[in-house]
């Protein structure tokens, strides 16, 4: 009976970890639905990208206040979670505060004391985004599109980082309390907890201290753990997408269109004087024609832009740039991603269940993302410029307009004729090109 803790801590262990690592397989598979692109090249740029903009939050502290702010959540809580090192340690073989046998009592109090105080700073952290978000009226933080879920789902975050810094402090407060009545070996150094806790704990008992310092722990333990396959149904997806997404992410120049193999070698074809247009095509030449121009529906996203949706953490940078929602349209960039991750999530749940995707009578343009919001796009870049973590939600727009153009023809009278007359005319004016010139002459 004496293992019963260590049994039913590595029984957890194993089922949160399982369940992240299920979580995580799904998402890899649903991402894999895109097809696929070749972003390998300048690994030395994107290495350094990834580490400035995914760690170093360089794109964040352009608005300093929310940027050092988040640099204190963000950083505060990935090396407070260090410990959980030594949680798991703890927690399999019994012992207590492990790291210290390692480090030494020197440098490991200087270890705790660290924690301590970036544990604070996530506290601090945490209120002033919970005040902002829902108190202060930050335009971006409160337009319709975060309604319901996304604003719940922002605040269930917060709130979980401050129940965790909370039973963090209170395990360590209890803890000191204990090593200063020699009930426990003196390991460590804790400014914070000893300092705001301590006088409090000093009122308590021994048996309550001891029972407070373990249900704290497993407070912190299972918190982890809940926090972690949560981030599955979250935003927060982030955290660990953002590595990714900005190692992938697109280091062209902003606005540089992307044209199609299949186009290009026929426009190539056409402007060959020697091609004899009425040749066979090379043999095998019918697999390099794409099945569909553009996109329609996820699948003909590619793997990158899927990645982009998940990695998207709703903060409306984008939008709060975007040009065409400032004047009133419909088209927001973070809904974009929004969108093609809700159509990404419902295929995968169809996927789930049938073994295979069986058709549902649904597709990312029009079910999804509407016309209206497509072609309000000024693809000015703004958004793709303004995003933290290098997300493009322009790319998905070039490619859903693409396929309303080269698959539907069903661009705006505006642009039909715009491009009839660069056809008939070489110009976007309906003037014929001996006629070009006759203003001059006024």
């Amino acid at each position: 009976m004496q293992y019963i803790d260590n049994i039913i801590f590595l029984i957890l262990l194993v089922a949160g970890f399982g369940l992240f690592a299920k979580s995580l397989q799904k998402i890899y598979r649903n991402i894999m639905l895109g097809h696929e692109i070749n972003r390998t090249d300048r690994k030395a740029e994107r290495w350094s990208i990834m580490a400035r903009v995914a760690m170093g939050q360089s794109k964040m502290v352009k608005h300093p206040v929310a940027g050092i702010l988040h640099l204190f959540v963000y950083v505060g809580f990935v090396i407070i979670n260090i410990e959980l090192i030594e949680i798991i340690v703890d927690g399999l073989f019994g012992t207590h505060r492990f790291l210290a046998s390692i480090f030494g009592n020197g440098f490991y109090s200087f270890f705790t004391a660290t924690l301590e105080v970036l544990a604070l700073l996530v506290v601090i952290g945490v209120v002033v985004f919970f005040i902002r978000r829902n108190f202060y009226g930050v335009k971006r933080l409160t337009m319709k599109e975060l309604f319901g879920w996304p604003k719940h789902d922002a605040n269930w975050i917060l709130i979980i980082e401050f129940a965790l810094m909370v039973a963090f402090f209170t395990m360590n407060g209890a803890d000191w309390v204990q090593q200063q009545r020699g009930l426990l070996p003196e390991h460590g150094s804790f400014p914070i907890s000893s300092a705001v806790l301590g006088p409090i704990f000093n009122g308590f008992g021994d048996g309550f201290l001891a029972f407070t310092e373990k249900g704290a722990w497993w407070f912190h333990f299972v918190g982890i753990l809940f926090f972690m396959n949560y981030l599955y149904y979250s935003k927060h997806l982030h955290i660990i997408l953002a590595f990714p997404s900005t190692w992938y992410a697109n280091l062209d120049k902003k606005g540089k269109f992307n044209n199609l193999d299949s186009v290009t070698k026929e426009i190539k074809l056409m402007m060959d004087p020697n091609a004899d247009p009425y040749a066979a095509p090379a043999e095998g030449a019918e697999a390099d024609v794409p099945s569909k121009f553009g996109a329609e529906d996820i699948f003909d996203l590619n793997q990158v832009q899927l990645l982009n949706a998940y990695a998207c953490t709703e903060c409306g940078r984008c939008t709060s740039v975007c040009p065409a929602n400032i004047t009133g349209k419909k088209l927001s960039p973070r809904l974009i991603l929004m969108k093609t991750r809700d159509r990404l999530e419902e295929v995968g749940k169809n996927i789930d269940k049938n073994g295979k995707f069986e058709d549902d009578g649904k597709k990312l343009l029009n079910d999804y993302i509407t016309k209206e919001e497509l072609w309000a796009c000024t693809t000015c870049n703004a958004c793709t410029e303004a995003c933290p973590v290098l997300l493009d939600p322009l790319s998905i727009i070039f490619e859903m307009r693409r396929f309303l153009v080269m698959e539907q023809s069903a661009a705006p009278q505006e642009l039909n004729l715009m491009m009839t007359n660069v056809e008939n005319n070489a110009a976007p004016w309906q003037y014929n090109q001996a006629d070009r010139l006759n203003w001059a002459n006024d």
